[in-house]
């Protein structure tokens, strides 16, 4: 198995020491990203990504090769301590950057590991807004690994074996999960979008070259009937609102 890891805390503390012990339970080779010291940009807001296309992004250079990296992993760790109630700015800029893949999701066989700590509270929000940003790119389950004290006694040890095993056996297995009902939603979403009457470029050239506009979800995950038939019906209702 192949793990990449995208750290966005600025030092390696507590929130390093529980992605080490996380990767104890892990079989596999891992690359790890440490957004401080890749130095991107402060995201500019121009839209470029979205309304065009992500190689049209002033940072693309950058970016693309943390993305490639991305996509060639079985599995992604996202590690974040909070900061402000919040993930860093290292790593929410990094999400800023890839806004398009709420538009354009692309990550639907693969498996992610979120890790944050915090010296406070938050930890659980932070969480939930990492798995929420992740399940909007496509991601298929999200493990998550939430900490108020850094990881440091035996019970936190517990709990980050626990859950990294079920991440990595999860990851071994290549079984693809069916999606939550709101995931069908947002791809219906999305999807309404590409063929609407004044799409986005982007938009319209991913869908259609991916062959999503046809399938009820990414066609690697299974849906059964009645998701299938939820995912039609949100899919019309979406269309006669975008029309």
């Amino acid at each position: 198995m192949k793990y990449v890891i995208i750290n966005g805390s600025p030092r390696r503390k507590n929130t390093w020491k529980m992605v080490e012990q996380a990767k104890m339970n892990l079989k596999g080779d891992f690359e790890e990203i440490h957004l401080m010291k890749e130095k991107i940009p402060m995201c500019n807001g121009c839209y470029k990504c979205i309304m065009e296309s992500e190689e049209k992004c002033p940072h693309n250079d950058i970016v693309k090769l943390i993305v490639d990296r991305m996509m060639e992993a079985d599995g992604i760790i996202i590690a974040s301590p909070v900061y402000a109630m919040n993930v860093t700015a290292l790593l929410k800029n990094f999400f800023d950057h890839t806004a398009y893949f709420y538009h354009r999701p692309d990550f639907f066989t693969k498996k992610a590991l979120v890790v944050v700590s915090t010296a406070g509270a938050g930890h659980k929000k932070v969480a939930n807004y990492i798995d929420e940003t992740l399940r909007h790119w496509g991601v298929n389950k999200v493990y998550k690994i939430a900490m108020a004290c850094g990881g440091k006694d035996s019970l936190e040890t517990k709990q980050i074996d626990e859950v990294s095993k079920k991440f990595a056996a999860d990851v071994e297995s290549g079984k693809m999960h069916s999606p939550k009902f709101m995931d069908i939603v947002f791809f219906d979403v999305w999807k309404a979008m590409a063929v609407s009457s004044n799409p986005i470029k982007a938009d319209e050239e991913f869908w259609h070259k991916k062959d999503l506009i046809n399938h009820d979800f990414s066609p690697e995950v299974k849906l059964n009937p009645f998701k299938k038939l939820f995912s039609k019906l949100m899919f019309l209702i979406m269309k006669k609102v975008m029309k």
